[in-house]
């Protein structure tokens, strides 16, 4: 049997592929996205593919479990927020062959605007949660999910979180299976959910929980491990190799992969075999709340805290109040906040903004979301994917209404705009807002790696599809005024934000310029460079915030080790003291 280190989300995908997953769809979302980059090294009938959003995956994924195939699909945390619609109704209905959804939450946040805790998913929708707690697990627990989904007819909800998903650890791999595809026959009754039929399918997705509760019993998902009988553990996912290292040796513990429903006799019977019992979970009381209620005596939150992620240092010193030895090298760390790359195509657009006295500037989820920070500061609110356009009409609306005179933009990226930016454009339209839509459209998803979308003419298979055109979405709308800039030429995206401003018709914005680190477009091999002579150490060049630039002796100092020759630095420079050389 081979042994291979995989990553969390490389064996998701593996244990996708060895189930015998057929039909896969996706939005990319940190920490979930390798799943899906993943997959295509499989061969075999294994279809997979970037949605425009998770709800769409969602729903690609849950046909295809009806047409008779195993089926996946998968997103952050925050996308099941946008894929909840389908997915409560799937509960409802059930599957044809295995569905499973793989949610992938952020404790801590680092790369993401909240913490939910997704786990509360499956209990409001009344389907199997699965909790994997290494890449082994990863892999096998996705094809029992499978196995779990057809034979109670549910959905199953396969939650994961960033240590999880970007952890490494070796891994056994199998053969695929080839489960066969159930032939396709019309059912009116399961899968049609109209009022009359969703009133019978409810009691049919309770008893079938009821019948998971028992499995779950005896599910080799859940594992007793008996160390003596002073302290018992509940826990699961990564919480269990926190507990693992923080716990005494003697600690006896109760790992569940299978987390909702609880297997709460399993509980019960280890609660009764050890003095003081611990929950032990990230996040919110999930598990504990439902232990209690079931007249289990055990502690957790009140002890760890249900804020950010935990690692075995917080819990020695949370649970016994134990301080770990450190050791201090001396050294502090400098603070390095994320900053748009150098020749990041936003920088230009952002730059413009910022000298807008009173712009408010409706910001969205992406790469550009950085250019709220300093020195550029030209974002007033960043919400959710879409938000941009929305929240932009919302406080346009306001505006009126309180007669403050503003001019409001909404700004998203052109995967967000294909994602959920549509519905916010024609909401500016219909109901008549005063905002002026901006797409940053720089050919890809760009912070979660380079995935492609409907406008980039490519699928993720590696094969060409047709390229959406914004501007031609944005004009079958009824934009008259759509107006193209290079927001690297800073004149030419002044007079396109001057254009929209003046426009006497409905206007929008397209700034469009590829991001720099596509690996197929070409771009040029020129640095810039400072002339100490005429530089007069004014900053000027420091306000458009390029990690490249920076000051020396009073004058301004460009690294040649991250310069790339976008010439916005020369552009702000009133001195004319920054030139581009081509290199050879």
């Amino acid at each position: 049997m081979e042994r291979h280190l995989l990553s969390g989300n490389e064996a998701i995908a593996r244990g996708a592929y060895e189930a015998g997953a057929q039909v896969c769809s996706a939005y990319p979302g940190t920490p979930s996205t390798e799943i899906f980059e993943s997959l295509p090294q499989y061969s075999g009938p294994l279809y997979c593919e970037w949605a425009p959003n998770e709800k769409v995956a969602a729903e690609v994924a849950y046909g295809a479990s009806i047409a008779g195939v195993r089926s996946l699909c998968a997103m952050k945390h925050v996308g099941l927020n946008v894929a909840a619609d389908p997915i409560f109704t799937a509960a409802y209905c059930g599957v044809g062959r295995g569905y499973v959804i793989v949610a992938a939450d952020d404790p801590g946040m680092h790369s993401s605007q909240n913490e939910q805790d997704s786990r509360n998913y499956a209990r409001a929708a009344r389907i199997a949660l699965v909790e994997p707690s290494d890449s082994q697990e990863c892999l096998d627990f996705m094809k029992e999910a499978y196995r779990l989904s057809e034979e109670f007819d549910m959905p199953v909800l396969f939650r994961v979180t960033t240590r999880i998903c970007h952890s490494k650890s070796l891994v056994s791999l199998g053969r695929r299976e080839e489960p066969a595809a159930v032939p396709y026959q019309r059912n009116i009754r399961k899968y049609v959910s109209n009022p009359a039929n969703a009133v019978q399918n409810h009691p049919k997705t309770e008893a079938n929980l009821r019948r998971l509760a028992a499995y779950g019993e005896t599910s080799r998902l859940n594992k007793e491990e008996m160390n003596g009988g002073r302290i018992g553990v509940v826990t699961a996912s990564a919480a269990y190799q926190y507990a693992k290292d923080a716990f005494p040796d003697d600690t006896s513990f109760l790992k569940l992969g299978l987390t909702y429903p609880l297997p709460m006799e399993l509980i019960r019977d280890f609660a009764s075999k050890v003095e003081t019992l611990y929950v032990i979970e990230e996040l919110e009381s999930f598990m504990e709340e439902q232990i209690k209620a079931a007249g289990i005596p055990c502690t957790g939150k009140s002890l760890t805290g249900n804020l950010y992620e935990l690692n075995p240092q917080l819990l020695a010193e949370r649970v016994f109040h134990v301080q770990l030895p450190v050791v201090d090298v001396g050294i502090k760390a400098v603070s390095r906040p994320p900053a748009l790359c150098p020749g990041c195509p936003h920088r230009g657009f952002f730059y413009t903004m910022s000298k807008g006295k009173d712009f408010v500037i409706s910001g969205d989820i992406g790469c550009y979301t950085l250019g709220a920070s300093a020195p550029l500061e030209a974002m007033d609110t960043c919400v959710c994917m879409g938000g941009g356009f929305s929240v932009a009409m919302g406080m346009a609306k306001a505006f009126a209404a309180t007669g403050q005179e503003k001019k409001v933009f909404g700004v998203l990226g052109d995967s967000t705009f294909f994602h959920s930016g549509m519905t916010g454009a024609a909401e500016i339209l219909y109901n008549q807002g005063h905002v002026i839509p901006v797409v940053l459209d720089n050919s890809t998803t760009g912070m979660t790696g380079h995935q492609d979308n409907p406008g980039s003419g490519r699928t993720l298979q590696g094969e060409i599809a047709a390229a959406i055109k914004i501007e031609d979405v944005l004009r079958s709308y009824g934009y008259q005024n759509v107006i193209i800039a290079d927001p690297q030429d800073l004149a030419a995206m002044q007079q396109a934000v001057d254009g929209a401003l003046a426009s006497q018709v409905p206007a929008a914005i397209i700034a469009r310029r590829p991001c720099l680190l596509l690996k197929h477009v070409r771009h040029g091999n020129g640095l810039c460079e400072v002339d100490g002579e005429k530089c007069v150490g004014c900053k000027k060049c420091l306000k458009v915030g390029c990690p490249a630039v920076s000051m020396r002796d009073g004058r301004a100092c460009i690294d040649a080790t991250q310069c790339v020759g976008c010439t916005v630095c020369a552009q702000v420079c009133p001195m004319g003291a920054i030139s581009r050389k081509e290199m050879k």
